[in-house]
């Protein structure tokens, strides 16, 4: 049965890693549902949080491939109950919005935050879990989004690795 996992794929800096990695997704049929890519707590050394739906079975033979490539150290597969993870989202409205207090009243109930008002436009700022974030999106849509974008997950292990 499939479920959803959260690899952390650790890599040198080096051109075309993306690709590579991407590539053994692609031969397998794997469709990416979150892709980040950030260096991590050691200089040099980047990051690629991938999330996407599989069996555990097929997660051992990723992880094996993914590990042959050279510019790879290590290779972690997560379920979501062993990682904290969040997104983030950036919503853009119209600026006269702000003088309808249920606008308002949404922004602070979703624990969202303004980031900036313009003259024509605010941009609003959620993180939080998917779900979250698409229920505020939900609920602004209804007042018209001018502008919308989404990051990819990032997370990091509960538990500590050696």
């Amino acid at each position: 049965m499939k479920e959803e996992f959260t690899l952390s794929v650790f890599t040198e800096n080096s051109i075309g890693m993306l690709t590579r990695i991407t590539n053994v997704f692609t031969r397998r049929h794997i469709n990416l549902d979150s892709l980040t890519v950030s260096e991590s707590e050691v200089k040099q050394v980047f990051k690629y949080t991938v999330v996407f739906k599989s069996t555990q079975e097929q997660i051992d033979k990723l992880i094996g491939q993914l590990e042959r490539l050279v510019e790879v150290f290590k290779v972690f597969a997560h379920k979501n109950t062993e990682i904290i993870y969040q997104e983030l989202a950036l919503y853009k409205v119209k600026t006269d919005l702000l003088s309808n207090g249920a606008v308002e009243q949404i922004i602070r109930e979703s624990q969202a935050r303004i980031l900036t008002v313009d003259r024509e436009f605010i941009a609003i700022e959620k993180t939080g879990y998917i779900e979250e974030i698409e229920s505020l999106f939900a609920k602004l849509s209804s007042f018209g989004i001018l502008e919308f974008t989404r990051s990819g997950r990032v997370a990091i292990n509960k538990a500590m690795i050696e």
